[in-house]
């Protein structure tokens, strides 16, 4: 995948002078410069290296209004496909990474009668055991805010460019995930 000026692009994208040009996953080094956090009409997006604090989320998006809060924690499994799993590494594109899952959330608030919505998604080597991502939504009613939530992680898993390299017992390898068929590819 290829993004310019951190939006997905194909092959015949033209480029313009100061424009940023990203492979995904990338194939050489890169800095991550620039926020690793959004937080806008109360809904928040965050990307960390630390234990995500679930408890810590909530309250922020807590206003009073919701009768709902829904809470999904993806965390890491000892098995993939029948290979015993010792641990993840989780890397992304930050700055493109944020400003997808904020777009992502202003699509679900807006599609859902939800208040609020908060994606976390943790970086760096992982244990078995640990949550790699949290998407949690507040809402006046469960069903909306059930039905964000799952929207949320699918949606997150399918275009915001992050991926990981599972570490097995026997070997390691990168996984990309399945992009959404709509992204533009460079092939």
């Amino acid at each position: 995948m290829v993004a310019r000026n951190q939006e997905f692009a194909d092959s015949a994208t033209k480029l313009a002078e100061g424009d940023e040009v990203a492979f995904l996953p990338p194939v050489s080094g890169g800095c991550n410069a620039g926020p690793v956090a959004i937080s806008e009409a109360g809904h928040y997006f965050a990307l960390t290296r630390q234990a995500i604090d679930i408890r810590a989320v909530i309250a922020r998006l807590l206003t009073g209004a919701e009768g709902a809060v829904v809470t999904f924690e993806g965390t890491v499994r000892n098995h993939t496909k029948g290979r015993s799993t010792r641990c993840l590494d989780y890397e992304c594109y930050e700055s493109m990474a944020l400003k997808t899952m904020a777009q992502i959330g202003r699509e679900i608030a807006a599609a859902h009668q939800v208040e609020r919505i908060a994606m976390v998604h943790r970086l760096g080597r992982l244990l078995i055991g640990e949550t790699s991502v949290a998407v949690i939504v507040t809402a006046p009613h469960r069903r909306a805010a059930f039905e964000a939530a799952l929207a949320g992680i699918d949606r997150l898993k399918k275009v915001v460019p992050i991926w990981k390299k599972e570490h097995f017992t026997d070997g390691e390898v990168w996984v990309e995930g399945e992009w959404d068929e709509n992204i533009p590819s460079a092939g």
